[in-house]
């Protein structure tokens, strides 16, 4: 889901382009939250947005390349939605849709899909040939997720990780992250989301990426530059569902049921 949030800025940059040149005004983004503070509500309540035209222009076009591939609704009777019609809740509501009657892989391969379909012919060759999988290439995504990205996931920051054992400025914090507040769905963070994302930015740009959920406090950790591991290694495939706040929890079973092949 990452890779059309910013994927008009990646085609233009000139592969010398500077990073320090390129500085974001601010390494934290607050994507229009409507809390008091500023800040994500805490974990347990859902955070407040006010979204612009810009971002409700990106939920539609992801909504209307979904809507393709989603299960009819429930009432069978609603009106075709206008352009700004979609909004985040209609959004996450076709993602579900996209998830029934679908194995793990071919939610995945609709997410891979969906991603191609909204790239210009050649974008990933293009991609490939802007950003080697070099430090400098991991460290520029990493800045320009921050203020591209926010629409679907809420606030970012830059944060330093180690790669291979190099110390870089190509991790990305998600505070709280919204598409998983907001569908309160494990396997959809990991089926819609987590895994066609890695898979996209790894096998299609060349540029390996690893996304860490944290389901106790719903924050994200992105890191740029390091390869994902094998789904059967990765902790998120032992995750159990949200028991409290899913419409497809199952509470008495021990794994996610949407994890499951």
């Amino acid at each position: 889901m990452v890779a059309l949030g910013f994927q008009a800025a990646h085609v233009i940059a000139p592969q010398h382009f500077s990073i320090r040149r390129q500085r974001i005004p601010s390494n934290f983004i607050r994507c229009g939250i409507a809390e008091p503070s500023g800040e994500p509500a805490p974990l347990g309540q859902k955070t407040k947005y006010n979204d612009g035209l810009f971002e409700k222009a990106f939920m539609t076009l992801f909504a209307r390349k979904m809507e393709k591939f989603a299960a009819a609704p429930k009432s069978g009777t609603e009106a075709k939605k206008g352009f700004f019609d979609y909004d985040y809740d209609s959004f996450v509501e076709v993602s579900k849709r996209v998830m029934q009657g679908r194995s793990r892989l071919q939610q995945q391969q609709v997410v891979r899909e969906v991603l191609l379909s909204m790239l210009p012919p050649g974008a990933p060759a293009q991609f490939r040939k802007l950003f080697p999988p070099t430090k400098w290439a991991a460290e520029f995504n990493a800045a320009l997720t921050v203020p591209t990205f926010n629409w679907l996931v809420g606030p970012s920051e830059v944060v330093e990780v180690e790669v291979n054992g190099v110390k870089q400025k190509s991790g990305v914090h998600i505070k709280k992250c919204r598409y998983l507040e907001n569908s309160g769905c494990v396997g959809m963070c990991v089926n819609m989301c987590k895994i066609p994302t890695q898979d996209f930015f790894t096998n299609e740009f060349g540029l390996p990426l690893t996304m860490n959920p944290n389901f106790e406090d719903m924050s994200c950790e992105m890191i740029y530059g390091q390869a994902p591991p094998a789904f059967e290694k990765d902790p998120v495939s032992k995750q159990p569902c949200f028991a409290d706040i899913c419409s497809m929890a199952n509470p008495s079973s021990t794994l996610c049921p949407k994890l499951q092949a």
